[in-house]
């Protein structure tokens, strides 16, 4: 009995200590816009956002994580007190689809199991990274790189199981998610000033896969 737990202890312990090194998740939420029509408010005009994401988990703190994301934009400028010139308003609809890979850092080991390196089933987390956003609105359609900033939290539902929340902020390098609208004060600003801005806030779902081998048998 004794010689059959110590063979047995190793292997249990194994089985709970099982990590993989990919993660692939869908998420849903709402999205909002900043910009020459709207300067002030995220959640003005909201819209539906979807998206894709891909990780690799190179360690229980650190993720890359490639992402495509769909938003629905708009924006109505009477909707607020800014006056423009001849006391015109603007409004659009627009559509835009994200490209882009993060880097993100949990702030606590993330996971389940390996009981030695005191990992949590849940953490917040940072991510920054670069994109391209393809717009299209009223025609004029547009092509920028783009900067997602977000902050977010995970939950591991099981082993291979995940469940996010997420707000992010999206700089886009352009002025064209909204269409034609830009300088609609007829003063001229720098590039880095004049352009837009999206924001996102979604829950997310993913699964794990690719098993990382944790006890390595070296043969000669």
């Amino acid at each position: 009995m004794t010689v059959f737990a110590l063979v047995a202890m190793p292997i249990k312990a194994s089985a709970q200590e099982e990590t993989y090194k990919f993660d692939l998740g869908v998420q849903l939420g709402m999205d909002g816009y900043l910009g020459d029509v709207n300067e002030s408010s995220i959640f003005a005009n909201p819209g539906l956002s979807a998206g894709l994401s891909f990780r690799y988990l190179p360690d229980v703190r650190w993720a890359i994580r490639g992402v495509f994301n769909y938003f629905s934009l708009s924006g109505d400028s009477s909707k607020y007190d800014n006056v423009f010139p001849a006391g015109q308003t603007y409004s659009f609809n627009s559509k835009a689809y994200d490209l882009g890979a993060r880097v993100e850092f949990n702030f606590f080991g993330y996971g389940i199991g390996e009981t030695y390196k005191h990992l949590r089933r849940w953490s917040p987390y940072l991510a920054l990274g670069l994109g391209f956003t393809y717009s299209t609105c009223d025609g004029i359609n547009a092509f920028a790189p783009n900067i997602p900033m977000a902050i977010g939290v995970k939950y591991k539902l099981k082993e291979r199981w995940n469940l996010g929340v997420e707000f992010s902020m999206t700089k886009v390098f352009g002025d064209k998610v909204d269409g034609e609208l830009s300088d609609l004060y007829m003063i001229e600003s720098s590039f880095l000033k004049n352009t837009d801005w999206y924001s996102n806030i979604s829950v997310s779902i993913s699964y794990e896969f690719g098993k990382r081998c944790v006890t390595c048998h070296y043969v000669d």
